[in-house]
């Protein structure tokens, strides 16, 4: 879970700043060398840490927070406030040429997920109305050219490619030549990288850049490599001016300090953050939400984006149906598990709910519970479609071939068709109460 390691440990200072009521001197600045120290051990750049540190200690120290009812709290916004303005202080958005055909460059070192976050981008683009091509200019890596391929086929994009030409700038320019003729309106480029910054990795991007002229160039860093990430982002605005940047595997980084440290130590906001493996795993970067996740006060937008994003207005007016009439079936029961593996699975979901933190969820095991969800659907899909809407007729020898057929054990399947009774039951329950509204939870907010 990204920050997870910060986020324990800065929820912790908190907690210790609330118990005390009224603050002194000493509290802040007790709080603040554990702040440091908590930043330090995310990997934040260190000249990063010491502004930041020195920023909040100052504001901290005001008289208006030390003498107000709730001192506490103050600080903690004023850290919320700080962090938001680390990471850039709002979402930067992708921006489109004027013209009508926008260029976007893709670069970045080897490793870093640069093709497929080409997809991930093209996939986002093609949701937001507007009609992408991928480019295929990395003429270096061994079978750059059929992944390329193989991602713009699965988002149904159509990729350029010049197999035979080992120039790279010349790949780009025919592509947009033939992306505008053939009506595309965002060209991607897919550029080669390096294992390290060199002059012929730039001078070829120098070259792509004059053939082409991007609208943005967009650097592809991976979040796990920590101030190493930094510094690459910093090598490559200084050497061919970026103007955003994609953090890839900022799920798997516990640590952040690459998050942290980007915008302020390059001046170039990070415009996206890769947070899974599939196409659809691309998500735009919010300082605010993001701060409010590591203060463990939950990002509820992004949760309702999501929830909206895999809501199904036909599906609901059916499901709503059901449950009033008690005719929930092991069918919808799968379709629900469904919907929660599209928004990201348990861990991500308790990530975005106030209050549900990382002490909030010790114990809970994350892990466990996607696997039982992975579990319950191969029961349910080895059943026949009349077991599936009456699970009753259910006995000893059906469950048996069940068993078999999901590769489950018998008590298995008697916990799923459990839990379907209680899930039916307790659905059944808040259809009848007199306040149930279909699409409530999207109408009010």
């Amino acid at each position: 879970m990204a920050f997870e390691g910060l986020s324990e440990k800065l929820q912790g200072v908190f907690k210790k700043l609330k118990g005390k009521g009224i603050l002194s001197e000493a509290d802040i600045n007790n709080a603040m060398r554990e702040v440091k120290l908590a930043l330090l051990e995310a990997d934040v750049n260190f000249k990063v840490v010491k502004q930041f540190v020195d920023s909040v200690k100052e504001k901290a120290l005001g008289q208006d927070v030390l003498s107000s009812l709730t001192p506490a709290q103050q600080v903690i916004k004023i850290v919320n406030d700080e962090l938001v303005a680390l990471m850039g202080g709002t979402n930067s958005k992708l921006t489109y040429s004027p013209t009508g055909f926008t260029v976007l460059l893709l670069a970045g070192l080897q490793g870093t997920g640069k093709t497929t976050t080409c997809g991930k981008l093209a996939n986002y683009i093609k949701k937001n109305g507007k009609k992408p091509m991928l480019a295929a200019c990395d003429v270096y890596r061994p079978a750059a050219i059929d992944q390329l391929e193989i991602v713009g086929k699965s988002i149904d994009v159509p990729v350029f490619t010049m197999r035979d030409c080992k120039e790279p700038e010349i790949i780009a320019e025919k592509a947009m030549k033939e992306a505008q003729y053939k009506g595309h309106d965002v060209l991607i480029l897919d550029t080669s990288g390096r294992l390290h910054i060199d002059d012929e990795l730039m001078d070829e991007l120098v070259r792509i850049k004059k053939k082409t002229k991007p609208h943005e160039i967009l650097l592809v860093v991976d979040a796990m490599m920590g101030q190493d990430a930094v510094n690459a982002a910093t090598g490559f605005n200084d050497r061919l001016g970026i103007d955003g940047i994609i953090m890839t595997k900022l799920d798997g980084d516990t640590r952040g300090g690459a998050a942290l440290s980007t915008k302020s130590v390059t001046g170039r906001p990070i415009k996206f953050i890769g947070v899974g493996e599939k196409l659809d795993a691309l998500e735009p970067f919010h300082p605010e939400r993001m701060a409010s996740r590591i203060l463990g006060m939950g990002d509820m937008l992004s949760l309702i984006e999501k929830a909206q994003e895999n809501y199904d207005e036909e599906k609901a007016v059916e499901l709503e149906k059901k449950m009033k009439n008690n005719e929930f079936t092991l069918e919808d029961f799968l379709d629900q598990i469904g919907q929660i593996k599209k928004m990201g699975g348990l861990a991500k979901l308790m990530d975005m709910i106030p209050g549900l933190n990382n002490n909030a969820v010790k114990g809970v095991d994350l892990e466990s519970g996607e696997k039982e969800f992975i579990q319950m659907e191969a029961i349910i899909q080895s059943m026949t479609k009349e077991e599936r809407k009456n699970p009753s007729i259910l006995n000893a020898s059906r469950r048996k071939r069940i068993s078999a057929g999901s590769g489950q054990s018998v008590s298995k399947i008697n916990n799923l068709i459990k839990k379907y009774e209680e899930a039916r039951k307790m659905m059944k329950k808040f259809s009848n109460a007199p306040k149930f509204k279909r699409n409530r939870m999207f109408k009010g907010f």
